[in-house]
Formats: C-alpha cells, sequence, structure tokens
C-alpha cells in the first residue's frame, strides 16, 4: 500500500546509496585529512551530489530505459570508485587520464594488485546487486514517466546541488581549480567523480599546448632559469671524475629512514650505513616523482625537470625533444646504458630511451630468468647485478650505465631462504615485508661493489646511488607511526618521509654527510660537473649540490615544498628542525594579500609553484623543438 501510494523512485535510492558507499570510502578507506568541521561536511556532501546528478539524467529517460541506465551507471561508477581504491591502496594518489592510457603496464603488475585486494571490498558491491533486483522485478513502481515539469525539477535541484557544493569548496579552498596540483583537496572538495571530469578536461587542455606552443614562451622560462637555476661556479669538485665510468644504480622503493635505523636490534642496511663513511651522502635529499613513480624518477635526474602533475611524461610524452644527460655525455664520447630485468616495453622505456640518447638498453630478455632466480616483479638483485657483469665489462669505455633494482618493490615479497631479517610485526603486511626486502637489497649492493673491484671496474669509476621513490605510501601511517614511535603520521611527518638516500661514491675520496636540502632535480647538473662537462648552457631546474649558489627550496609536485629552515604542505607552514606549526591557511593567506597574516612560507609558495608550471610548459609544449642547445665545439 505504502509503494503504490508514495514509491519509492530508483534514482533516488540508487543516489543514497552510492552517495552513502562513496562517502564510506572516503572517511574511511582513503587517507584523506580533515582539519575542520567545514572541511568534514564538504566531504559528505560532495558524494551525494555527484551520485544524485548522475543518476538523475534517467528521468529524461523512458521507464524501461530508466531502470538499464541506473543498473549499468551503478555498476559503472562502483567499478570507478573500486580501481581508485585499489590504486590508491598502492599509490596514496586517485587515478588520472594518463594513467589509463599506461595499461600496458597492467600485465606486469600481478601480485603487487593482488596483494591490494581485500576480502571487505565484497561490501562495495552490494548496493549495486540490490539496485540490480529491484530494477529487474516485474512490473516494479520505481520507475515512471516523468511530466517535463518534474524533468525541470529535478535538473534544476540537481545543478543548485553542484552549484553549491562548489561553493562551499570555494569557501573552504580559495581558486581550488586553479590551483589543482592537490588531487587530495580537489577529492576532499568535489568529489572523486567531478575531479575526473575536471582531469579530461585539464588533459585535453594539456594535449592542444602542443599543438598552439610557438616557442614564445621560452624566453621568459629561459630568463628564469638564468637568474634562479643556473650556477656558473666551477668548485674544487668540478671534473674530479673526468674520464671515469659513470655507474648509476636506481634503489627501487629505497626511504632514509631505514638507513642507520634498526629492526629488532640488527642494522637493516648494514653494509649502506658503512658505504657513508666513504661516499657523499646526501641525507636530507628528497624524491620529487608523482605517479610516474620510477619512471618519473629516471625522468627528474636524466632532464633536470618536473614530473607531470598526471601520468608520466614517459607514456604521454615521449616523443618530445629533450635535452639529457645521456645526450650530453654521447658528445663527450661516452657510452650510454640501461640494464634492467624487466620487459622493455614497461613504462614505455624502449621508446623514451631511445629518444633521451641512451646506446644500449638490456632489458629482461638479456638475462636468463628462472622460478629460482625470480620473485614478485622479476630477477632477484643479486642475480640481476651477477649477470650484469659481462655486459658491464663489454661497454667501451667511459660509459654511462644505470642499474634499476627490482627486489625491493610492492608487494615486497621474499623467498625464505633470501630473508636474513625476521619481518616487523604491524597490522601492515606491506611494512612487514618492507624491511626483509631492503635488507636483501643491501646485501645485493654489497655483493656489486665486490663485483665491481674483482673485475677491475671499481677504480675507473664513480657509483651513484639513488632512492627512486617511496616504498610505504600513507595508506599505511599507521603501521609506519608504530614503527616510528609516534601517535600519528603528521604531513610534516609524510613529507620528511619522502626522504630518500643519494650516495656519490668516489673512490679515493673520504666521505662526507651532506645535510643541505636536495632533491631529483639536482642530479643532472651535479653529475655534469664532476665529470668536467660545462652546462651553463643547459636548460636544468636543478643546481650543482657542490656548488656554493644553490636553490633555496625543493618542491614536490603535490605543491610542498622544503627550505633549509621550513617545511610547507596541506597549507601549513612547519619548522623544518623541530615539526612545530608556525603558520595555517598559507595560500589563502597569500591571496588574500593580507600582510599581517603573511608568514615565513608564503614567500617561496609564489616560485615554487610558477617553477613547476614553467617545466610543465617545457614538457607540454615539447618547447625545446624550439630551441638551439649549445655543443661543444671540441
Amino acid at each position: 500500500m505504502f509503494e503504490k501510494k508514495y514509491p519509492l523512485r530508483l534514482y533516488v535510492l540508487a543516489s543514497l546509496l552510492f552517495g552513502l558507499k562513496t562517502y564510506v570510502v572516503y572517511r574511511f578507506m582513503f587517507t584523506i585529512n580533515l582539519d575542520n568541521f567545514m572541511q568534514e561536511f564538504i566531504l559528505f556532501i560532495n558524494p551525494f551530489v555527484s551520485a544524485f546528478l548522475i543518476f538523475a539524467a534517467s528521468v529524461w529517460m523512458k521507464e524501461k530505459r530508466q531502470l538499464k541506465f541506473i543498473r549499468y551507471v551503478a555498476l559503472a561508477g562502483t567499478l570507478i570508485l573500486y580501481f581508485n581504491l585499489i590504486f590508491y591502496r598502492n599509490f596514496g594518489d586517485f587515478l588520472t587520464v594518463p594513467i589509463l592510457f599506461q595499461g600496458s603496464n597492467a600485465a606486469d603488475l600481478g601480485s603487487s594488485v593482488i596483494a591490494l585486494v581485500e576480502v571487505i571490498d565484497i561490501f562495495l558491491f552490494l548496493d549495486v546487486v540490490l539496485i540490480w533486483y529491484l530494477s529487474k522485478r516485474e512490473n516494479s513502481p520505481m520507475a515512471v514517466s516523468y511530466p517535463k515539469k518534474k524533468k525541470l525539477l529535478v535538473l534544476s535541484m540537481s545543478i543548485a546541488f553542484l552549484l553549491g557544493n562548489y561553493i562551499f569548496a570555494e569557501i573552504e579552498r580559495p581558486q581550488l581549480l586553479q590551483r589543482g596540483f592537490d588531487r587530495e583537496y580537489l577529492v576532499k572538495n568535489i568529489g572523486l567523480f567531478n575531479f575526473h571530469v575536471y582531469d579530461v578536461i585539464q588533459q585535453s587542455r594539456s594535449q592542444a599546448q602542443r599543438v598552439f606552443a610557438d616557442g614564445n614562451e621560452l624566453s621568459e622560462i629561459l630568463t628564469y632559469v638564468e637568474e634562479n637555476t643556473t650556477d656558473q661556479e666551477v668548485t674544487d669538485m668540478f671534473g674530479v671524475a673526468e674520464g671515469k665510468n659513470l655507474i648509476f644504480v636506481t634503489l627501487e622503493s629505497l626511504q632514509s629512514f631505514v638507513i642507520n635505523n634498526t629492526l629488532h636490534g640488527e642494522e637493516i642496511t648494514p653494509f649502506l650505513n658503512e658505504l657513508i663513511g666513504e661516499s657523499y651522502y646526501f641525507e636530507n635529499f628528497y624524491h620529487q616523482t608523482e605517479q610516474g613513480k620510477t619512471a618519473d624518477s629516471e625522468f627528474i635526474m636524466e632532464n633536470s625537470l618536473y614530473a607531470l602533475p598526471s601520468g608520466a611524461a614517459y607514456f604521454t610524452h615521449a616523443q618530445n625533444q629533450y635535452h639529457s644527460t645521456p645526450q650530453i655525455l654521447k658528445d663527450e664520447n661516452y657510452t650510454t646504458a640501461v640494464l634492467h630485468a624487466n620487459n622493455k616495453s614497461f613504462w614505455n622505456r624502449d621508446t623514451m630511451y631511445e629518444n633521451l640518447g641512451i646506446d644500449h638498453f638490456y632489458d629482461i630478455k638479456s638475462y636468463e630468468v628462472t622460478d629460482e632466480n625470480s620473485v614478485g616483479w622479476g630477477m632477484k638483485d643479486k642475480e640481476f647485478f651477477e649477470q650484469s657483469m659481462k655486459y658491464l665489462q663489454s661497454l667501451p669505455e667511459p660509459y654511462y650505465a644505470r642499474f634499476i633494482t627490482l627486489t625491493n618493490h610492492h608487494p615486497f615479497d621474499l623467498d625464505d631462504e633470501d630473508a636474513t631479517l625476521d619481518p616487523f610485526d604491524s597490522n601492515s603486511r606491506t611494512l612487514n615485508q618492507y624491511f626483509q626486502t631492503v635488507r636483501y637489497m643491501d646485501e645485493a649492493i654489497e655483493e656489486f661493489f665486490d663485483h665491481l673491484k674483482s673485475t677491475g671496474i671499481y677504480e675507473d669509476s664513480i657509483i651513484v646511488m639513488m632512492g627512486d621513490h617511496y616504498g610505504i605510501s600513507d595508506f599505511h601511517n599507521r603501521a609506519m607511526g608504530m614503527y616510528l614511535e609516534k601517535e600519528e603520521i603528521t604531513p610534516y611527518d609524510h613529507v620528511q618521509l619522502q626522504r630518500v638516500p643519494l650516495y656519490i661514491h668516489i673512490p679515493g675520496h673520504e666521505g662526507e654527510i651532506i645535510s643541505d636540502i636536495a632533491g631529483q632535480v639536482d642530479i643532472k647538473p651535479t653529475l655534469l660537473h664532476l665529470l668536467g662537462v660545462d652546462d651553463s648552457h643547459d636548460v636544468s631546474f636543478g643546481t650543482n649540490l657542490f656548488g656554493p649558489n644553490r636553490k633555496e627550496f625543493v618542491a614536490l609536485r603535490d605543491g610542498s615544498f622544503i627550505t633549509e629552515g621550513y617545511l610547507y604542505s596541506k597549507d601549513t607552514c612547519y619548522d623544518r628542525e623541530s615539526g612545530e606549526v608556525l603558520a595555517s591557511n598559507v595560500s589563502s593567506n597569500l591571496l588574500s594579500g593580507d600582510e599581517e597574516q603573511d608568514d615565513v612560507c608564503s614567500s617561496m609558495h609564489e616560485q615554487v609553484e610558477q617553477e613547476m608550471s614553467y617545466s610543465d610548459k617545457i614538457i607540454y609544449g615539447d618547447l625545446f623543438r624550439f630551441h638551439e642547445f649549445s655543443r661543444n665545439e671540441d
């Protein structure tokens, strides 16, 4: 009787169920920071606003099409939500359009994806099952033919809800869409599905930039680089490695918090700890990657450009013209090579490496991979280094050879016979196993050094080792807090956990711990300086780490930045050493122009955004095709 007199329309029920489910995912499955009641309120309403807007479109359809539309939208929306959740559990980030075009990587994800699936996930599909059941009933009263006035009313309400959501978001975060480098802020304020619409628009605009670029934008960028990043001062370190082989090792997912640290009373990285005393070790070195992770780290250090705000330049802009380290070193008669026991097409490396000027790429086909010598993502590091030596010895000298390790990769699986450290005990299987694969990597690096010494390569080379990106995302903050003995991991702590090791090991040089801040964008000018290569005509956003005129900040792609005295993240300014909050609502204060509310981070805030936007313009517009780089005449 109630149903016939007051039928509950299916689009209303679907909106309520889908909105509630989405809110639960936002609040309890994503780790979204909420600082005040307004943010809590916006996070609560935006999933219902999005759901009502989408499902209300059904009222313009005939009854049978209404039911079909709602069924498939509920399923599609749930899949989008779930794929974002899986991606978030690994990377602490949301899917973007460029990431979807990197689908060729999916075949290699294997156990990483399986490890991210949880039993509780099945509950995310219960509302879909209910909607399908109700819509399939014969003579269902849940869909009707609506008069035009009601259709317009539903449309007006949907638009009103959307505008209301956006107004609240603008109040909480002024110029939200203009300052969209932080995807968490966008999802928190306008919702995941509106974020995806925003992302599609932004990617369309970025693709159009190359078409309309004419090179005029370069003059302003070149002036900025000349005034802010180019360091022409020659130091005592200039040319100390001239003519030597350059061996670069990417330390997969290695974060600095394990260096000189212990688990169960044992050193986690005994060899890397010992190596600090014989190397230039940068203890405040930050990775600057975004969604491309390892590919981003390669791109940044080879080009001294920033990673893109979404996707990976290795996929989206592999055909651009660059002025990379391998290209420069080829002009200095270096042979260039990359050794990595993975598929050559992963991250589109085969295409990108050729464009960057890399002569040889030894991929998985160059190695004898068996069930016994592989685990997780592929070949174990110890076997990888051992089998790589024949290729290293065959390269004409001098050479620039870059090794990319694999074993310390999510989900951090390791065979029992290879584990020499007991796992951590926490609620995170990922963190528990991480320490074991880190120890294995440490042992593999030690064996690699032994190989270099026994073959006579060591003395004629410099060895640079760098962590490429974080291994433990903020999805595991609770477990990380347990290990670090912290009650919570704050935004300040999160940024500090983005520190990764950087070793520059030059045989015959005494070790030195360097505490100055540094980032991956500084690798290129630093290596060229050590090799005695003049880079005064390069276009680089990094500076030589041994020079006196170093840039004042390290910028992260999410908008955070670090200076010698301060750290900025999530619109809050901290003292870098103590973590004390010095100011909040930094960007709002900056936009308001209220000098009384100014703080120590505001002066750097605009320059950080400007520098990253300049880098984006170079990549999106392929601007280097309009620039003639100076070459050595001799």
